[in-house]
């Protein structure tokens, strides 16, 4: 009995060794994510989450089994798109008019990357410790940054997608954009805090004034091509004309082609009957 007291013992201790050695979780502070890389297995595409229970059998080899902790955090990140319309400046060069029509809008935004998508980065060769991830999270957030303000300079030129922006607080269009072209990331939200207009009114009036004016030169080109192409043409004719009568000339009496030729120096030969 004494025995086989000791045995229950023994496999009772041997049980809990191996339950703590296999439970996944033991090892992810509360908040952190678990990412779990093996040799045998490599890197496991299922996180270790905080209340959901993990055993696995091959975290018993030892040395086999190395877990990272992994805390995403809401990134905050401030923008600022300032430029003028397109071609303000010639417009108003045009008209005497000095203007060059800028815009400015400042915000923000912020995101996180998603759990699941830390699996991934991982295979990637992009996530191997926290301080991996924090970079990663400004790499996302210049790339996302440099989307919006390629976004904001188009928005620039429509006057009602600025008043939209003016009155709203926040672009949920722009938010989904930003999700589609980041799948790694959620929580997206751009903040508006302020925006300055350009003058639209006189911006499109000279743009109108401009539009006019290469209209008007293409065509005095236009008339002035035809002009000289008909002067050319002209000129062509009256000199056929003129060298066809010196044909008949020459043809009718050919004892003129050897005085024009003596005239000039040269010694040509009259033939009779020619």
């Amino acid at each position: 009995m004494k025995k086989f007291l000791v045995f229950l013992f023994f496999l009772l201790v041997l049980g809990g060794a191996g339950f703590i050695l296999g439970w996944a979780q033991f090892k992810v502070p509360l908040g952190s994510y678990g990412l779990m890389r093996s040799k045998t297995h490599g890197i496991d595409q299922e996180l270790i989450r905080e209340g959901e229970f993990r055993w696995v059998w091959y975290k018993l080899i030892p040395t086999n089994v190395e877990i990272q902790s992994f805390s995403p955090s809401l990134v905050n990140h401030s923008i600022r798109g300032s430029g003028s319309l397109p071609s303000g400046r010639i417009y108003a060069a045009l008209a005497g008019v000095d203007a060059d029509f800028p815009w400015e809008i400042t915000g923000d935004f912020s995101f996180s990357i998603k759990p699941e998508a830390l699996p991934a980065l991982a295979l990637q060769g992009n996530l191997n410790s926290q301080e991996d991830l924090e970079r990663l999270e400004g790499d996302y957030a210049r790339r996302v940054e440099s989307l919006i303000l390629r976004r904001l300079e188009i928005l620039s030129r429509d006057e009602r997608a600025m008043e939209g922006l003016n009155f709203a607080s926040s672009v949920p269009e722009l938010n989904r954009e930003i999700e589609a072209a980041f799948p790694e990331l959620e929580m997206v939200n751009i903040r508006i805090q302020t925006i300055r207009f350009p003058d639209y009114g006189l911006y499109r009036s000279l743009r109108n004034l401009y539009d006019e004016y290469l209209i008007h030169q293409q065509r005095v080109l236009e008339n002035d091509l035809i002009r000289r192409s008909a002067e050319s043409q002209m000129e062509t004719r009256l000199r056929m004309d003129e060298l066809e009568k010196y044909g008949e000339v020459l043809t009718r009496y050919p004892i003129l082609l050897q005085f024009l030729a003596l005239e000039s120096g040269l010694n040509l030969q009259v033939i009779p009957g020619e």
